[in-house]
């Protein structure tokens, strides 16, 4: 069975300005790909595509925007990442539709995120100017992770705009 995940992808504006910002070499980081910038909002590990395919597909989300920044942040022992604010509500929905399905969901709160890189022993030291990338999410990606490392989407999941209350 294939790996999967549910993400949010950035807009291209906002993957080739962070493409532009410096990446020092530095022995044992790695540098995510840029084509791989992505946002994380339910890791499925090994399950069922069709399984996953109807559960979200029969599912409604609503929008969001999202925040990126704004500086680089250190997640747990090993992550560089921008932090991702906007995207908990979405992400809580989509956790509790695809609770059955794949691996159980983390049993921590969810961290909003886009990893830039990994690291072994130290981190990165990055001279980036302070971020601040607002883009509306309008799709989710139900995205494979392929053995040999690339991302490959499976299917896109259309939002929908909330409702809002008449003045």
């Amino acid at each position: 069975m294939p790996r999967l995940f549910v993400a949010v992808w950035p807009p291209p504006s906002v993957v080739y300005e962070l493409a532009g910002l410096p990446r020092p070499s530095e022995p044992g980081v790695s540098w995510t790909k840029p084509h791989r910038l992505h946002i994380t909002l339910r890791f499925l590990g090994e399950c069922d595509t069709g399984e996953a395919l109807s559960t979200l597909s029969a599912q409604s989300f609503g929008g969001t925007s999202v925040t990126l920044g704004p500086a680089p942040e250190r997640l747990g022992r090993g992550v560089l990442m921008l932090p991702a604010v906007g995207a908990d509500d979405l992400a809580e929905s989509v956790i509790d539709c695809t609770r059955y399905i794949g691996d159980p969901p983390p049993d921590h709160p969810f961290v909003g995120h886009l990893t830039v890189a990994r690291f072994r022993k130290r981190q990165p030291t990055v001279d980036w100017p302070r971020l601040g990338e607002t883009f509306e999410v309008t799709e989710i990606s139900l995205v494979e992770s392929a053995p040999w490392g690339e991302y490959l989407d499976v299917a896109k999941f259309p939002l929908h705009e909330h409702s809002r209350p008449d003045p």
